[in-house]
């Protein structure tokens, strides 16, 4: 059932919504119906708009590029009111898989950044049947969720303030409040270089006007702290995740010298990529939003993916 919902219309093409697993998920599709599938994965505080140059460049070399909205985020809705507002990574990653088989994608090319590699790694980690090729920014970023609760050094806490926010009363009352400004504060600090304007902002925030935003968001850092639990249906899942498996797939990953936001170093987790795999390095204060940053360099990093 495709629902109605009202929505600002994206940039770079039409905004459709189908039902898929848990969700109603709004989506972008541009490109040729019969061309390879392509799909790209958003991470927070962002949306789809970061790809907003990459879709249409990746259809015009004729890919049928499909562009979802995360759960919390634009058009994407519960089915249920019932259902759990989880935001941990195998529900994400499981959303992904479902949107694959409601459009009846048997396998894709897929690349994401944030939120969106974790998604994407997952899924080719846990399911590289349904993988052709993977483009992540940042590398191999699947959680051990066994580990959450081991502290960093005091520098490395630092650098995820916003968890630890998160995990407070007064937290989840200042993002509720601020969303908007809290988006502008993290664009500003993991992207120090990207000079974006205020109507790249206005775009990508509206997508923090959906319902569930909040909820998803506070659920996916509290759990990532082991403050909050997942649920009993993915412990399965996280399991095998916390073991570290490897990525099989034809792999390329991206970092950028301007990325302000934590990341890991590349040469701690090459091991993970056992099949055909390349990792560039962009200069020019390339920050965390790679794609939306430094789209020329994320389209030619999905082609040469496609081919390797």
């Amino acid at each position: 059932m495709n629902k109605e919902i009202s929505a600002a219309a994206p940039s770079f093409g039409t905004l459709k919504q189908i039902d898929a697993g848990l969700l109603n998920v709004g989506y972008v599709e541009v490109g040729p119906a019969g061309g390879e599938p392509v799909i790209l994965v958003h991470g927070w505080p962002y949306d789809i708009h970061a790809f907003a140059d990459v879709a249409p460049a990746l259809a015009a070399k004729g890919y049928r590029v499909i562009v979802p909205y995360l759960r919390g985020h634009g058009t994407t809705r519960f089915l249920s009111g019932d259902t759990f507002r989880n935001g941990q990574q195998a529900a994400i990653s499981l959303d992904l898989l479902a949107l694959m088989d409601a459009l009846k994608i048997p396998k894709a090319i897929l690349g994401g950044f944030d939120w969106g590699a974790r998604a994407v790694c997952v899924v080719a980690a846990l399911w590289p049947e349904r993988v052709k090729a993977l483009v992540s920014v940042s590398g191999y970023l699947i959680i051990n969720i066994n580990n959450a609760a081991t502290p960093l050094t005091p520098s490395a806490e630092n650098k995820w303030w916003y968890q630890y926010y998160l995990a407070t009363e007064r937290g989840v009352a200042g993002y509720t409040r601020y969303t908007r400004e809290f988006a502008r504060y993290i664009w500003q600090t993991a992207s120090p270089q990207w000079h974006f304007d205020e109507a790249s902002l206005d775009r990508s925030a509206a997508a923090f006007d959906n319902p569930d935003h909040v909820a998803i968001v506070v659920h996916n850092y509290r759990w990532r702290q082991a403050a909050a639990p997942g649920e009993a249906q993915y412990e399965e899942l996280e399991q095998r995740l916390a073991a570290g498996p490897a990525i099989t797939v034809p792999a390329i990953t991206m970092e950028g010298d301007g990325n302000g936001a934590p990341f890991p170093p590349p040469a701690g987790y090459r091991s993970k990529f056992t099949g055909k795999y390349e990792h560039r390095d962009l200069g020019n204060g390339v920050g965390h939003n790679l794609p939306q940053e430094a789209p020329q360099a994320f389209i030619q990093a999905m082609l040469d993916a496609a081919a390797l």
